[in-house]
């Protein structure tokens, strides 16, 4: 099914609710925005040094239909130009799930027009399309609170996850680092901030860098870390902060930047994608732009834009895009899988 066969123009509405952000956007062609509003409940979770389910359903409950009429407002088009309507069926909170999918559900259902199921990390990867077209094979490295892995991809749509985290996310160990630095929830964008001003002095074990596999784990790092703060505190000792920041941070680049380059490097590909809100961590872009110019000469490294990198319904659309072209469609049954993978 052509989903555009009798439009003027290729449009897709597309709807985000998995955690704490509300986002609804326009997207034309896959790789164009007409519109990304995005309400963020970070200032809500704040006081509870993470995401409370239940407040975040509350709050997608209050922002949803304002920001579909304002993404819709600010796209300048009208209802019976959308060729359909993507939405994010999992992974993330069942709660928040729930209320962008009745959204999606009900806008498509009122108005005529196809639901279209996407994976959420597969809006990730495919928020790299804003910046370039993707090039295959290639391999995404997703790095965000709840994720870490290494995806191999053929062609459009097709996913191998070759890698992937033993027990903590990346993200997960930087907000759990970051608690027990006194800092606000979510820490990641302060610690690699406070990363840049200090040295790596304490160096924390880098787990699984030299293993055969792709897998990560990071809940060692994360106990070293903590271990070694208590006990400075039992003795009344006085660590700076900002090297351990630096010494934390430098465990994670050198692992992930290490499996993901012998990975590219193993499967021969020509585009590595960063993506997830991780991605935003300005020495891991570093480090990863410095590898990839001096150990991938032929690979072409792609990463969204910042405001791109944490969760936004322009990349649902995106990602929307595609599956429409391969006529992957739901019907009114489409539930929410918190815990599907790609």
């Amino acid at each position: 099914m052509d989903i555009f066969k009798d439009k003027e123009r290729r449009l897709i509405l597309a709807i985000e609710s998995s955690c704490d952000e509300t986002s609804v956007a326009v997207i034309e062609d896959g790789n164009k925005i007409l519109s990304n509003i995005i309400a963020s409940q970070i200032n809500s979770h704040k006081r509870f040094g993470g995401v409370v389910p239940e407040v975040a359903s509350r709050h997608h409950v209050e922002q949803i239909i304002g920001c579909m009429e304002e993404a819709l407002e600010e796209a300048d088009i009208k209802v019976d130009e959308l060729g359909g309507v993507a939405v994010t069926y999992g992974p993330g909170l069942v709660g928040a799930l729930l209320i962008g999918l009745t959204a999606a559900k009900s806008f498509a259902w009122a108005n005529g027009l196809p639901l279209i199921p996407v994976n959420h990390m597969s809006g990730h990867i495919y928020a790299s399309r804003f910046v370039s077209e993707m090039s295959f094979p290639m391999m995404a490295l997703l790095v965000s609170g709840g994720h870490t892995e290494l995806v191999y991809m053929k062609e459009h749509g097709s996913y191998e996850i070759i890698g992937e985290t033993r027990d903590d996310a990346c993200g997960e160990a930087y907000d759990k680092v970051g608690r027990v630095l006194g800092l606000s929830y979510p820490s990641g964008k302060e610690i690699d901030e406070m990363a840049h001003l200090g040295e790596d002095t304490y160096h924390f074990p880098r787990a699984m860098m030299k293993e055969d596999n792709f897998d990560f784990s990071f809940s060692g790092l994360k106990s070293a870390f903590i271990n070694l703060v208590h006990n400075a505190e039992q003795r009344n000792e006085t660590l700076d902060n900002n090297n351990l920041a630096a010494s934390f941070q430098s465990s994670v680049i050198d692992v992930l930047v290490s499996k993901t380059i012998r990975a590219c490097q193993e499967y021969d590909v020509k585009q590595l994608v960063m993506a997830g809100g991780v991605a935003a961590n300005k020495g891991l872009r570093e480090r990863l732009t410095q590898a990839v110019e001096s150990e991938l000469v032929d690979v072409d490294f792609v990463v969204p834009p910042f405001k791109l990198c944490g969760d936004n319904a322009a990349m649902i659309g995106a990602a929307g895009f595609i599956e429409a072209k391969k006529g992957h469609f739901a019907d009114w049954s489409l539930n929410a899988k918190p815990s599907i993978t790609l």
